[in-house]
């Protein structure tokens, strides 16, 4: 018995404001344009023909903090733009996420070097590491459909709840 023959011909919904709002949330994220090196042109490769960022809701790249949810570290950070992915961070909305694309920007890659920071989480919190050097755009879309779910776990307060597993 499904709920076709429980509710009738009404044309009810039943689901809870916290999926509806998860859902609307994983389905509209405006990416921030933040490519620092050679990841970057993977990441627009993301965004072209072939791989279509757009089917996730990624249309637009946004060049304006303000406009966006989720930064896509591309690249190594250096000492001096260490302040400026911070700044950048906190002009973002709420809720916010971040991703660290490729080996430079999760742990400094093959820059051990006093000018790189060895990892972007030392500067802002990261919710996804996506690898390699540098990593290609399936990687990248495999991470973001990793923070779609992370995201499809969060409460309300901004609290991720644990998974159910099946």
């Amino acid at each position: 018995m499904g709920i076709e023959q429980k509710a009738g011909d009404m044309g009810i919904v039943t689901t809870s404001l916290e999926t509806v709002v998860n859902w609307s949330r994983s389905n509209a994220m405006w990416p921030l344009l933040f490519g620092l090196a050679c990841c970057a042109i993977e990441m627009m490769g993301a965004q072209s023909a072939n791989y279509d960022l757009s089917r996730f809701g990624m249309e637009i790249n946004r060049a304006s903090p303000r406009q966006a949810d989720l930064m896509i570290v591309a690249g190594r950070v250096s000492r001096k733009m260490a302040p400026v992915v911070r700044r950048l961070y906190d002009q973002m909305s709420d809720p916010k996420w971040v991703i660290a694309m490729g080996d430079c920007a999760a742990c400094g890659g093959i820059f051990n070097n006093y000018a790189i920071v060895q990892g972007v989480d030392e500067v802002i919190p990261v919710d996804v590491y996506v690898a390699g050097c540098p990593p290609r755009p399936e990687a990248l879309i495999d991470g973001i459909v990793q923070l779609h779910a992370k995201v499809q776990r969060m409460k309300l307060n901004g609290e991720v709840r644990e998974p159910v597993h099946v």
